[in-house]
């Protein structure tokens, strides 16, 4: 099973662009990623620059609207993520309980969905991305 853990960094959605996680910081965060690889579960992994740096691109009757960062209505971001292959849920929030996260972060857990998990129907309706299927059928 894959799953994601979302590092959601309390005050994040303010930073000026170019924010950069202090040096002591990161040398813990490159522990616990060495432990993750070293335990075979790491499948990826990256930090992402503010919102202060992004777009958010909405839809309304199809039609996209493109707004530029900061966003003014974010409560919660994400501040980077990694993707790990484990046998459970339990097993992933175990991994993400280890991270020498911050008392502002939060990481969030979330399962990714394998083809196989998806209906016939929908199964079908993808048939014509065979590279899709096999990416996310080997993460079972």
């Amino acid at each position: 099973m894959r799953f994601m853990m979302l590092m959601i960094p309390e005050g994040y959605e303010k930073a000026a662009p170019g924010t950069m996680p202090d040096a002591k910081a990161v040398a813990a965060m490159m522990k616990y990623n060495e432990a993750l690889q070293k335990a075979g579960v790491l499948l990826a992994l990256d930090g992402l620059h503010p919102p202060s740096m992004g777009a958010r691109v909405s839809f309304c009757a199809g039609k996209p609207t493109v707004i530029d960062g900061p966003f003014t209505e974010a409560k919660e971001v994400f501040g980077g993520y990694w993707m790990i292959q484990v046998k459970s849920k339990e097993e992933a929030v175990e991994w993400a309980s280890r991270c020498p996260a911050a008392d502002n972060e939060v990481i969030e857990v979330r399962q990714v969905q394998e083809f196989s998990d998806f209906p016939a129907d929908v199964q079908q309706a993808a048939a014509g991305f065979p590279e899709l299927q096999a990416g996310q059928s080997s993460g079972t």
